[in-house]
């Protein structure tokens, strides 16, 4: 079982940049998937960005492309997310989940607020 901590948020002005990572431990990192997904106050959580395990292969939502860029360093056991032109609908908890096979493991969430 993998064990997650998501670090890097903070409050940031409209236009600006913020790095997320997510640190994992006690497993064979470079197996598991790893997304971002953040949840607004009163709002569902959603996917907000994923690579994957194998071919390093990116996923990003559409309201986040051509702003946002996740990377993994298998040998760091880390996956960061580089957030850039940050808006204030980004503002949320982001969270880090790992996939392998049907398990999925949640870190605790870190805050991003964007200020306009």
């Amino acid at each position: 079982e993998v064990q997650l901590q998501a670090s890097g948020g903070g409050l940031v002005q409209a236009g600006g940049s913020l790095r997320l990572s997510c640190a994992a431990s006690g497993v064979t990192f470079d197996r598991y998937a790893i997304g971002w997904f953040r949840q607004a106050p009163g709002k569902e959580r959603e996917g907000v960005s994923a690579i994957s395990d194998a071919d390093g292969s990116r996923y990003y939502a559409d309201s986040v492309r051509g702003r946002f860029t996740i990377s993994r360093d298998n040998n760091k056991k880390s996956v960061y997310l580089q957030m850039n032109n940050l808006k204030p609908e980004d503002t949320a908890v982001y969270f880090c989940q790992g996939t392998i096979g049907d398990s999925q493991y949640w870190g605790q969430g870190t805050q991003v607020t964007v200020s306009s």
